[in-house]
């Protein structure tokens, strides 16, 4: 009876679990979209800053894919999420002021 009500410990807590191992190139494709993502987030709210926006946007994007092509735990695909949507609005909040080469060509 006491085992029926204690909870299932693989269960709790699984959203961020890991499976105890390192991850160094996943943790570094983490770390790099989301500071990536913030980045170019910020940077996009200010329009003379369209071209630090839209290229560190368009790298947090490719980095972030790649995170979660070889990410492993939900925490690692939580974060590039994460990462990958605020690279996505800086990106294209981006390129609507101005673009990646601003205004060099053409």
């Amino acid at each position: 009876m006491a085992q029926a009500l204690r909870p299932n410990s693989k269960t709790v807590g699984s959203l961020f679990a890991t499976d105890h191992k390192p991850h160094p190139l996943q943790d570094t494709l983490l770390a790099v979209t989301l500071v990536l993502g913030v980045t170019a987030f910020v940077t996009a709210m200010f329009h003379s800053l369209h071209l630090l926006s839209s290229w560190t946007g368009l790298v947090g994007i490719l980095t972030g894919a790649a995170g979660q092509f070889v990410s492993v735990t939900t925490r690692e695909r939580f974060g590039l999420i994460l990462g990958l949507g605020a690279s996505g609005v800086g990106f294209f909040l981006g390129m609507a002021h101005g673009g990646l080469f601003g205004g060099v060509i053409g």
